[in-house]
């Protein structure tokens, strides 16, 4: 039976309510856990509303081996 381990990591888009993204940043950190054996299952945003973020969450799972 295939077992898997779970995290996920948070990011803060810039801004008081929230904003852009720092899309460099975001890419660095997923490709560090890629080079870890993450992969990434699921990425959202959680919404102060009309349209601004508060955190964008990216879930990452690896087998456990």
């Amino acid at each position: 039976m295939e077992r898997w381990e779970y995290k996920s990591i948070k990011f803060k888009p810039g801004g008081f309510f929230g904003g852009k993204l720092n899309e460099e940043q975001f890419e660095r950190e997923l490709n560090e856990n890629g080079q870890e054996g993450w992969e990434l299952i699921s990425c959202f945003d959680t919404s102060f509303g009309q349209g601004t973020s508060r955190e964008v969450i990216a879930v990452m799972k690896r087998k456990i081996i």
